[in-house]
């Protein structure tokens, strides 16, 4: 009897369902992501020339890129929360993973400019920080607002230091590949986490249907982080590979 009072009071955790939608926005900005990350290999290897650094083009499709993802995530987290998802700290640990990994190959590629917090890095934080919002959504919103004014519009020089500038409010970009500081950028992930409580579940768990092209979408989306890993290894060594060819 013991034991099944102790199994009623401990129930078993099930997956949390798929979000449909949320998996095609996801794969869409990925596709967008690798089309970026592809034209920016070929002008490393100067089979193009392309200026990321300072041509505005770029950096605004960057900026969208980001944008689309975190905000997806917020509305992922949301999603989760209200679904119990059992896995939450165990996909934690495979960002900070991941992200420690980008660190350390992105410096024996780059050198000084490595990857010390990127998008994964930040991702990872997030992720942590975001608990405390997402039963809280007008909370969310309003401290989400706050640090994209903040993040875009307050920096000081106290944060041009080594150790302060994951949290953002620079007065000049550090020399590095990939930077997604916490201000602004949590912002976005707080305004996702606002609006993943107000969608309607109909929007979120449709169905996709047969059409191929949103089926292939959601399976990047569902695979996002393998994706992440995998296409510039891919991308990099396919290029330095042609170029070794034809010199």
């Amino acid at each position: 009897m013991a034991r099944r009072i102790s199994s009623f009071q401990q129930p078993k955790l099930v997956p949390a369902l798929r979000a449909p939608r949320l998996d095609i926005a996801r794969g869409l900005a990925i596709v967008v992501m690798l089309a970026f990350h592809f034209t920016y290999d070929l002008s490393y290897w100067h089979f193009i020339e392309a200026d990321f650094y300072r041509d505005s083009f770029w950096l605004n499709l960057r900026t969208g890129i980001v944008s689309a993802f975190l905000l997806v995530m917020g509305i992922s987290l949301s999603v989760a929360d209200t679904q119990g998802s059992p896995r939450k700290m165990r996909r934690v640990l495979i960002l900070v993973a991941a992200a420690a990994l980008i660190s350390v190959v992105s410096f024996l590629l780059f050198k000084q400019r490595f990857i010390f917090f990127g998008v994964l890095h930040f991702i990872a934080l997030a992720s942590v920080l975001a608990v405390f919002f997402v039963k809280r959504p007008t909370l969310a919103l309003i401290v989400g607002g706050l640090c994209l004014w903040v993040g875009n519009f307050w920096q000081h020089p106290l944060f041009d230091q080594p150790a302060l500038q994951w949290i953002g409010l620079v007065t000049r970009k550090p020399l590095t590949e990939d930077y997604v500081p916490l201000l602004p950028w949590f912002g976005v992930v707080l305004l996702g986490c606002a609006l993943g409580k107000l969608l309607p579940p109909a929007v979120l768990f449709s169905p996709v249907g047969k059409n191929a092209f949103l089926q292939n979408l959601a399976v990047l989306g569902r695979h996002s982080l393998a994706v992440y890993l995998l296409h510039q290894p891919l991308f990099f060594g396919t290029l330095w590979g042609m170029r070794q060819v034809l010199g």
